[in-house]
């Protein structure tokens, strides 16, 4: 037996017991903004996919794309604001929203993962009600006079209801369902909503054994800037009141914190640019990114 082979056969053997844990389990990846990379790290993405499902495991992926919604709205000379991280969505920017996320990067992704052997079908939000949105609301403090103002963001949502009964058909089918995160509102109307709170949604509605939420960090970090590798509901909050989980952040882990208190599992804030990283958490001791568990 040569070294190769024998590396391999290590490896399959290392994986064996979560390939166990794992099998006919949901696994929910929410894939988006700097995780996608490049071409190449977009085909690998949907290698990664494509291989959950062919042994065993029921991938479902729900994705961003700021990026590609930026560069069409440069390319279409329009203005984007941002107001506390969420992009302010008038009438205009919703459907230029919806056409890059529901069309272009939707049928990307979903392509990448069908070239690689699963069959992949690309939906949004709004196909068969699967999120039911309202308008999200935020309020933010005067710094002067302390008085609390809700902002208007427009056209921004957040899931009210997530119907999942189109996702189960296509599980049952062994078809991976890649969602993009535009839901649909009482009205009709189309609403842009955060693919991290989509997946955190969907996955709490599936009961799904895990949630992976791809970034551009390793994880959660303490106040030394270390990498966490395991943490409880109770302590995430605790690091948030602390100021130690702070920014971006933050909406990550009440994400996965909602998520938990779903029913889901557990789970993982992880860097997606890392080759690999869905593979390297559910399948090695170590992970690759921040647990979080109840």
């Amino acid at each position: 037996m040569t070294d190769r082979s024998q590396d391999q056969m290590e490896i399959l053997a290392a994986a064996l017991p979560y390939l166990k844990r794992y099998d006919d389990q949901i696994v929910v990846v929410k894939y988006g903004g700097h995780a996608m990379g490049e071409e190449e790290a977009a085909l690998a993405f949907g290698r990664d996919i494509a291989l959950l499902e062919q042994v065993g495991i029921n991938p479902v992926v729900v994705h961003g794309g700021g990026p590609q919604i930026n560069a069409m709205l440069k390319r279409l000379n329009v203005q984007s604001t941002f107001v506390q991280g969420l992009r302010v969505t008038d009438a205009q920017m919703v459907e230029v929203v919806e056409m890059v996320l529901a069309g272009t990067v939707n049928k990307q992704i979903a392509s990448a993962i069908t070239r690689a052997g699963a069959l992949a079908v690309g939906i949004s939000g709004k196909d068969g009600h699967l999120i039911r949105a309202r308008r999200l609301t935020r309020t933010v403090k005067d710094p002067d006079s302390n008085i609390e103002q809700v902002l208007d963001l427009g056209l921004v949502g957040e899931p009210e209801a997530v119907d999942t009964r189109v996702l189960r058909l296509l599980i049952g089918a062994e078809i991976v369902p890649v969602i993009a995160p535009v839901g649909v509102g009482a009205d009709g109307q189309t609403y842009n909503i955060n693919a991290d709170t989509v997946a955190g949604a969907v996955a709490g509605a599936l009961q799904a054994e895990r949630l992976l939420l791809l970034t551009d960090v390793p994880g959660v970090l303490d106040a030394e800037k270390r990498l966490i590798p395991e943490m409880t509901v109770a302590e995430a909050r605790a690091g948030i009141a602390a100021g130690w989980i702070a920014g971006g952040m933050i909406p990550k882990v009440e994400t996965c914190i909602y998520a938990i208190e779903q029913g889901v599992k557990g789970a993982v804030i992880l860097d997606g640019r890392r080759p690999h990283a869905v593979l390297h958490e559910l399948f090695t001791d170590r992970g690759a990114g921040t647990l979080i568990r109840a």
